[in-house]
Order: C-alpha cells, then sequence, then structure tokens
C-alpha cells in the first residue's frame, strides 16, 4: 500500500540520516512479513509517482545493514523487499516465492535480478516462472535467507544487526 511504502521511505531516511543508528531491521506484523501487493492498489501507487523498485533500491543501497525478519510468508513484492536488505532471517515455519507469475504478472521491483544474483540462475527462474512457495529450509540451502530460527524472528534479527 502507499502507506507501507511510504513509511519504509521515510523510515529508511531518517535512519541513514541519524549517527546513533547502526543498522536497521525491517519485519512485519501479525506473524506475517508481508503477501505483497494488492493488485487494486497498482494505479494508485502510479497516480502518486511512489513505487516498490526505488523503495527496495534505497535498502538495498543503505549504508547501514539492513536485516528482514520474516514471519509467515514473504511473497511477492514482500519477498523483493527481503531481497533488497543484506540479511534474511526466517522463521522455521516461513515461507517464500514470486506468486504474481501464476496471474501472468512478473515480479517488478527488480526481484527478476537480484533474485539470481542471490541463489543462481536455475533455482531463481525456477522460483520466478512457477510461482512456488518455498520453505524456510530450502530457502537457506539455496542461500535466500542467512539463518533459519524457531524462535523470535525480530530478537533474531536484532541479535544478528548487532554482530554485524
Amino acid at each position: 500500500s502507499l502507506a507501507v511504502l511510504q513509511a519504509l521511505e521515510d523510515g529508511l531516511k531518517k535512519a541513514d540520516a541519524d549517527p546513533s543508528v547502526k543498522a536497521v531491521m525491517i519485519c512485519g506484523e501479525n506473524g506475517k512479513f508481508s503477501a505483497g501487493a494488492d493488485i487494486r492498489g497498482f494505479s494508485t501507487l502510479q497516480r502518486h509517482g511512489i513505487g516498490l523498485g526505488p523503495i527496495v533500491s534505497l535498502i538495498e543501497s543503505s549504508e547501514k545493514p539492513v536485516v528482514a525478519a520474516i514471519e509467515g510468508v514473504a511473497l511477492g513484492g514482500g519477498l523483493e523487499v527481503a531481497l533488497g536488505c543484506h540479511y534474511r532471517i526466517a522463521h522455521v515455519k516461513a515461507r517464500m516465492g514470486l506468486p504474481e507469475v501464476t496471474i501472468g504478472l512478473l515480479p517488478g521491483a527488480e526481484g527478476t535480478q537480484r533474485l539470481p544474483r542471490l541463489i543462481g540462475v536455475p533455482a531463481a527462474l525456477d522460483m520466478i516462472t512457477t510461482g512456488k512457495h518455498i520453505p524456510a529450509t530450502e530457502a537457506l540451502k539455496l542461500g535466500l535467507v542467512d539463518e533459519i530460527v524457531e524462535e523470535n524472528t525480530i530478537e533474531a534479527a536484532i541479535r544478528l544487526a548487532n554482530k554485524v
């Protein structure tokens, strides 16, 4: 939504400008990282001149470490946000994927570029073309996430951020 994109942009810019902030953690609410965009809102975002691609690039270009704490699902644009982060921690029950291809849409926030760089072309091509959701254990094997935990992902992400 426009509100989420604006909050991400404002929060990242504020964190980057504040010398007391050493790292940033991005998480979702209520046990879910992000199920991605609501396609009904695409035209609204275009009218307001804000898009997910530039926000993900802003995350990626942050001089401070950005850690994604993935619980529940990171799908579509949600996975693309996580791909922009420097580190990703997922709960063991989390699932990730790019399901928009199943309705004829390609990932639009550079997920088709970031995913192959992270996990290699064959695995990325499979995820991009099938839209399948992969479990956290497979994501760890592929290198999509840096760590999986059975505990609170937010606390684990904070520990990782403090470490890096």
